[in-house]
């Protein structure tokens, strides 16, 4: 159960290079709701709220890699275990948005 855990968050494994795969056109995904999306978010992301990804997978290519992002890491981990149930090959949980955004920057 722990390395499930560990898993889903990305414990223990390299870091993930953020910066690079979205210079080689990542997707990024917020999985907030649209009133927390419009408080603030990344330029470029896409915002599909945890709630709706299961009916929006179209809007997503499983030809480019895959960042989730949410308020703190939570949502957008379940965002990643549901595109990877679905057949997305690449995807990487990138945690809360702002940390996210400044790993990019």
């Amino acid at each position: 159960m722990l390395q499930q855990l560990k898993n889903l968050f990305g414990i223990g494994r390299p870091a993930v290079p953020f910066k690079e795969l979205v210079a080689n056109g990542a997707q990024i995904i917020d999985v907030r709701t649209k009133p927390e999306y419009h408080t603030g978010h990344i330029a470029g992301s896409v915002n599909i709220p945890l709630q709706e990804l299961g009916a929006s997978l179209s809007r997503i290519s499983k030809d480019k890699p895959v960042i989730t992002c949410c308020a703190s890491g939570m949502r957008s981990a379940s965002a990643k275990s549901i595109l990877r149930s679905q057949g997305f090959s690449e995807v990487h949980n990138g945690g809360g948005w702002i940390g996210l955004q400044n790993k990019i920057s």
